[in-house]
């Protein structure tokens, strides 16, 4: 802590009410009234220091000289403009007397404009007040806590300490500070007096605790804290300093917010109106009024860097919300809005339920609010991204030949967004139809691969609304592809009392339709599975297309194509296969059983020497088929086939058929 004792005398003043005596044995032979103070003194130590006090002493004695013809009159002089007021001159009049005292970060400040403004320079003698503070002042730039104490006490006396550039360079000096890496100086980065020692952090030596000071880590916010108790002013500077220094806009963001967080408890707080917050105490003990919580917010608002993700879209939301509870300056909510929009992807859904504020409440949250931020995110995505060509609902192509869409990925995060919030306002009974289509079809068609969110936002909306007529109920389910259902989705929307029939067929068509061809493309794949372990495909000799899961047929006609085209779910696509499989087993066995059946009575003319034509046309395609299963049922050859007795080969057959 930076200190610096002056002094040597005892204490020579007591106060006695407002009056400050001086107890030297000698009269008083002047008065000086500062504020409500008066301090009654003798003339000769004040001359001897300060220039406008032997000014105006002078002055006085010639004007009441000419005024009563004697210099016997009582001197009284005004100082009500003396920067630090009477606790600023008790201090001055100690020095001017050599009574000990001392100047500290808390009141050199002060001290140094007083002295400037009763010109205490080195004329009036060595070693004045002046040179003294300038010297404390520059051991105070030197330490982050003085500097802080220091920057505090200029609130009071902010115009002389502007003209004296004390307050630029306190902000310079804890810019430098805050900018530069904590680790690498010996600074006190907090009062470590109060730190409590427990028993973890004592040292045991020889059985004997020493109560040693716990390190304290350090991180990029160690500042925050420190900075948080200077005023708006003050800080909104020292925000602007540490910025040109070139700070990262991450760190500037998270200071802002917690200096916010710290003077606009709406940011902490669930309560949607001011009924309670009409002056609201804040962890400093101060009250701050609505206007002053509005002045302040539209402030922080102006301050955050606008730099995309630097500030979480949660934080942006909370802000948002609290200008609308403040009825903050429509350019604080438009700034705001504009910033969620850059990065909505980044939101949750629970941000996201701002409620209305407005004076016509027609529904529970702000739906405009949330379209004109999506608005905003559309515009931000279509200028950023390359451009994109989409046929028939799928993306083909972009301006680089890649399958995927710069943006791609923040578009469908946001698809779900929107459709889980449109599932949570569909139950508002307020909520018109045209609202929540206009939200909806914001959306493009090909962002989201599968339209179980949509379809769940419009069940719960026609749940919610069960009156609506049948042609709204169509035009609302127009909203959805009926393509792009899961098996579940399509599942529950086949018994879905509340869709229209129509949509209801076309769920169910489209569902045989792609279990059709997934069976079709199972049965390719199962039977051409050893033959593309060895042989290369040439899927354009076999009509098919790659995918990563196998191979499918194309069908030529371009409806057919544009069907199988739709996207299906991998789980679900895999639940069907092993269906498929199961049928599949079961079917092959069914086989293995009649053709063993077949085979059993063929053998029987053949023990008693007679042979049909046809028959042995019929037994040289069977051996032709069957040789690869017969070779791994008998590892013996055909001539040890022939060499059987009859009697044992109808034995066998027998055998064969009772199995």
């Amino acid at each position: 802590m930076a200190c610096m004792r002056l002094g040597s005398k005892s204490e020579a003043f007591h106060r006695d009410g407002r009056t400050w005596l001086c107890t030297t044995g000698l009269p008083s032979d002047i008065a000086i009234e500062v504020g409500e103070m008066s301090f009654h003194l003798h003339k000769f130590p004040l001359l001897s220091r300060s220039g406008l006090l032997e000014k105006l002493i002078e002055e006085f004695n010639n004007g009441g000289e000419e005024a009563t013809g004697s210099s016997s009159a009582p001197c009284v002089l005004d100082l009500h403009d003396l920067p630090g007021g009477a606790k600023a001159f008790e201090l001055i009049a100690k020095f001017c007397y050599g009574v000990k005292t001392e100047l500290t970060s808390s009141n050199v400040v002060s001290l140094r404009c007083a002295a400037e403004y009763l010109q205490m320079t080195e004329e009036f003698g060595e070693g004045n007040l002046i040179s003294l503070t300038e010297s404390l002042l520059n051991e105070v730039f030197s330490n982050w806590v003085d500097s802080i104490k220091a920057l505090e006490t200029c609130e009071e006396i902010q115009t002389p300490a502007e003209d004296l550039h004390i307050v630029s360079r306190l902000i310079d000096s804890l810019a430098m500070k805050a900018c530069a890496d904590p680790g690498l100086f010996n600074w006190p980065l907090a009062d470590q007096n109060d730190v409590k020692i427990s028993p973890k952090t004592a040292s045991l030596w020889n059985g004997i605790y020493s109560e040693t000071k716990p390190t304290l880590p350090l991180g990029d916010d160690w500042w925050f804290d420190d900075v948080s108790f200077l005023s708006m002013n003050l800080y909104k500077r020292l925000i602007l300093a540490v910025e040109e220094r070139g700070m990262k806009p991450e760190t500037i963001a998270a200071s802002i917010m917690y200096y916010a967080k710290k003077y606009l408890p709406l940011l902490m707080s669930t309560q949607t109106t001011l009924n309670d917050y009409n002056y609201v105490n804040n962890s400093s003990g101060a009250t701050i009024s609505e206007s002053e919580m509005r002045t302040l917010l539209e402030e922080i608002v102006g301050l955050l860097p606008y730099k995309k993700g630097v500030t979480s879209s949660k934080s942006l939301l909370k802000l948002l919300r609290v200008a609308m509870i403040l009825q903050a300056s429509s350019s604080c909510r438009e700034n705001l809005e504009k910033r969620i929009g850059t990065q909505l992807d980044q939101a949750s859904l629970v941000d996201l339920l701002i409620p209305n504020m407005g004076y016509s409440v027609e529904t529970v949250y702000d739906i405009e609010c949330v379209q004109r931020i999506l608005d905003n995110f559309l515009t931000v995505s279509v200028e950023s991204s390359s451009p994109c060509i989409v046929e028939e609902g799928q993306v083909v192509s972009t301006e680089n030949n890649n399958n995927n869409c710069d943006g791609m990925g923040p578009m469908t995060m946001v698809a779900n967004l929107v459709d889980g919030y449109l599932a949570e306002v569909a139950v508002d009974v307020n909520l018109k139809l045209p609202k929540f289509q206009a939200l909806a079809a914001v959306i493009p068609d090909y962002v989201r691969a599968i339209d179980d969110g949509i379809y769940n936002a419009i069940d719960v909306y026609l749940k919610a609304h069960p009156w609506i007529t049948d042609s709204d109920r169509e035009q609302l389910c127009r909203l959805m592809n009926c393509q792009k259902l899961s098996l579940e989705a399509s599942t529950h929307a086949a018994q879905n009392d509340r869709l229209p029939l129509r949509v209801i067929v076309q769920v169910l068509f489209f569902e045989q339709l792609r279990l059709r061809t997934s069976i079709s493309g199972w049965f390719f794949v199962s039977d051409n599975l050893d033959s593309s372990q060895n042989l290369p495909i040439s899927t354009g000799n076999l009509g098919l297309i790659p995918r990563t899961d196998g191979y499918r047929p194309v069908e030529p006609a371009k409806d057919q194509e544009q069907l199988i085209k739709c996207s299906v779910d991998d789980h679900d696509m895999k639940l069907r296969v092993l269906e498929i499989e199961k049928e599949c087993s079961n079917m092959k066995k069914e086989l293995q059983k009649l053709t063993k059946t077949k085979k059993s009575w063929s053998l029987l003319p053949k023990s008693f020497g007679f042979r049909r034509k046809s028959q042995s046309s019929s037994q040289k395609e069977s051996r032709s088929v069957h040789s690869s299963a017969s070779a791994h049922r008998h590892p013996s050859s055909e001539e040890g086939k022939e060499s059987i007795p009859p009697n044992s080969l109808e034995k066998s057959a027998v055998g064969e058929r009772g199995q």
